[in-house]
């Protein structure tokens, strides 16, 4: 079976880790855990996904298990977007929602830590990313040197990430403006 006629599912991601380099999602419809490969991941421009984030994926079955082979959407976890961070409670949701996304580089990030900084380019001040915006974002973790694309807003903390998505969107926004 090849990619194009390969089925799609929506599942969950049950857990991924980076460092090994792949992780399982479960399907809705049930079944046996569907592997995720980060070269898969990385395909669709990313390099990590949030534990319970919901997914959309092409699957195909092969001698060692049903085996992910394109990623079409991921959506971060539900209840990340429930509660609120303090860093935007004063901050009027519209400034948040309105900024642009911007074409940025990771500098670092530790998510021991909780938080990390990245650089829109062009632009040499740092941005601050903490690890609820990622988790809020469908994300687990970032490589320094990785490129994605940021909300960025004055905030508690100067330059800080609202929103982190893949590279590809912040081109894709452009364009349509």
């Amino acid at each position: 079976m090849n990619e194009k006629t390969a089925p799609r599912i929506i599942g969950q991601v049950k857990w991924f880790d980076p460092i090994k380099g792949f992780g399982f999602v479960v399907s809705n419809e049930g079944g046996p855990d569907i592997l995720l490969h980060a070269n898969v991941l990385r395909n669709f421009g990313q390099s990590s996904v949030a534990d319970a984030a919901q997914v959309e994926i092409a699957v195909q079955e092969t001698s060692r298990g049903v085996q992910a082979v394109e990623v079409f959407r991921i959506e971060p976890p539900i209840s990340a977007t429930e509660v609120p961070l303090s860093d935007f409670q004063e901050i009027d949701p519209e400034l948040i929602r309105n900024a642009p996304l911007q074409p940025a580089r990771v500098k670092w990030f530790d998510k021991a830590k909780g938080f990390g900084f990245a650089n829109i380019f062009g632009r040499e001040e740092d941005v601050f990313v903490h690890v609820e915006i990622l988790r809020r974002s469908g994300l687990a973790d970032l490589q320094p040197g990785e490129a994605l694309s940021m909300r960025v807003i004055e905030g508690k903390r100067g330059r800080m990430a609202t929103e982190i998505c893949a590279w590809e969107c912040a081109l894709d926004s452009r364009a349509e403006t």
